[in-house]
């Protein structure tokens, strides 16, 4: 055989080998990919009540629900206080509590649900989510502040001062809205306020000039994101409410721009 001959037969052998060994290092890389289930996050929404039971939160839930649908989470519901327990929450990425009312956990969940946050759950709340758990002091710091009364529900203007938000990018500098407009107390100094209500846009306000209606933080391991709104079945319908809603959830869920 001619030194030529020889020359590509050796070519043609080490690409053959080449192939080979590529074609198992894809088949591998697929065999990986294949293996890797895709995580689907379960988000528990929390709707007890113990005081005031807003019509809103089934709608509230629905839409929740739908939501879900085409954007990779699930939706659990639960009246349960039960459900409050380590092996039960470490299921969840997210607890959402959808308009709860006064005291919905014992201290043995209140415990279970702060170790939850401090082993890096995630928590948001829907408009009386605020209303909720006045003698617990770490709650309300979670969540951000306390409800302490409201006016009877008309339209108002939003001032979104934070529009790099997920949960308010899609917003102008100002949205026109009916809701029920919550006067807080107890705030937590350390929140990012997304949004705030002008006060001299209805009547009733009492937090002055700066009123946060919905604001973000972190505590103590957790992200937590909270709204105001709500409190109507209309509210639900809302596609700038849905989105403001979803941005919320996929701020818990660590989908942000950051991430």
């Amino acid at each position: 055989m001619s030194f030529k001959n020889t020359l590509l037969l050796g070519l043609t052998i080490a690409l053959i080998l080449m192939g080979c060994e590529q074609g198992k290092k894809n088949a591998k890389e697929s065999a990986t990919s294949e293996e890797l289930p895709v995580i689907i996050p379960k988000i528990l929404v929390f709707t007890k009540t113990q005081g005031y039971r807003h019509q809103a939160i089934e709608k509230g839930v629905s839409t929740l629900q739908d939501l879900s649908k085409t954007n990779s989470f699930t939706i659990i519901q639960t009246e349960n206080s039960e459900d409050f327990n380590r092996e039960n929450l470490k299921k969840y990425t997210l607890v959402i509590f959808l308009s709860t009312t006064l005291d919905v956990l014992n201290e043995l969940q209140q415990q279970t649900f702060t170790e939850y946050i401090n082993q890096g759950g995630n928590f948001m709340g829907v408009h009386a989510a605020s209303d909720t758990e006045y003698d617990w002091p770490w709650y309300g710091n979670l969540v951000g502040a306390y409800f302490k009364s409201h006016p009877e529900q008309q339209q108002a203007t939003i001032e979104v001062v934070d529009r790099s938000h997920l949960s308010t990018k899609h917003l102008n500098e100002t949205w026109i809205h009916f809701d029920e407009w919550y006067n807080f107390k107890s705030i937590n100094p350390d929140i990012n306020v997304l949004m705030q209500v002008d006060e001299s846009s209805y009547t009733g306000g009492e937090n002055g000039e700066r009123h946060p209606i919905a604001w973000y933080h972190e505590y103590e391991g957790g992200r937590s994101f909270y709204t105001g709104l709500g409190h109507t079945e209309e509210a639900y319908d809302d596609p700038d409410f849905q989105q403001h809603l979803l941005g919320g959830i996929f701020y818990c869920l660590g989908r942000d721009d950051s991430n």
